[in-house]
């Protein structure tokens, strides 16, 4: 019996490195299933912020984790986010969230439960995840494994640019200030921290446009196909 071909590529990387522009771009170009697993943490951390739970109440978090259904919804090539039922694509992108959501991520049973659920999505379909440990924890054995970096400078710049289209008040020594501090956090927390995937491809996005980026991680999954064939 022939073995079914799949391809999963696992997209890591600090904030704002490109990671979700470049995975949206792929997925759409390809057909694959694109997966932000940022996107679950920040719609997990809207709620705990509703709920005005402590950001470091581990239990109460979890509990309201398992209550609270996050789905991803593909619509016109692009990724909505639904709570409840309830579209929080846009509010999931405002300053309060993106301040407390690393806060958040970092709790050990909070990443166990969202592992297991994006694990649950990325069964027997081609698929394109991104976040910060999916080479290393969510699917470790991806047939693609890229790590993104840019420079503290650039990636500010470019968060600023996005929230200024987005119509979100921005101030870009701030957001130096703290993308800085959300690496500190990332690459230090005792679970599933930022890093690179031993076998993972580095590509720094200081200098590249997204198409430059787009085609060099296309070569990999075509390199990939080509051995699968």
């Amino acid at each position: 019996m022939q073995k079914k071909m799949r391809i999963r590529v696992a997209i890591d990387g600090p904030a704002a490195a490109g990671k979700s522009t470049v995975a949206k771009r792929l997925a759409k170009m390809l057909s694959f299933v694109y997966i932000d697993t940022g996107a679950m943490y920040r719609a997990l951390t809207l709620e705990v912020l509703k709920e005005n739970i402590p950001l470091d109440d581990e239990e109460k978090i979890l509990a309201l984790l398992k209550k609270t259904s996050i789905e991803l919804k593909q619509q016109e090539g692009e990724q909505l986010v639904f709570v409840n039922g309830e579209d929080v694509t846009a509010k999931i992108r405002e300053n309060d969230v993106s301040k407390a959501v690393s806060h958040v991520a970092k709790l050990p049973s909070i990443r166990e439960e969202m592992v297991k659920r994006q694990r649950e999505l990325a069964e027997n379909v081609n698929v394109i995840m991104d976040g910060r440990d999916i080479g290393t924890n969510v699917i470790p054995d991806a047939e693609v494994k890229v790590f993104l970096i840019a420079s503290v400078e650039e990636r500010a710049k470019r968060r600023y640019e996005e929230n200024v289209k987005k119509g979100i008040p921005s101030d870009l020594e701030t957001l130096k200030k703290e993308i800085a501090e959300r690496d500190k956090r990332d690459m230090e927390r005792e679970h599933a921290p930022l890093e690179r995937a031993s076998d993972a491809v580095a590509i720094d996005t200081t200098n590249l446009t997204i198409d430059d980026v787009v085609e060099k991680i296309l070569t990999l999954i075509n390199q990939v196909r080509d051995q699968q064939l």
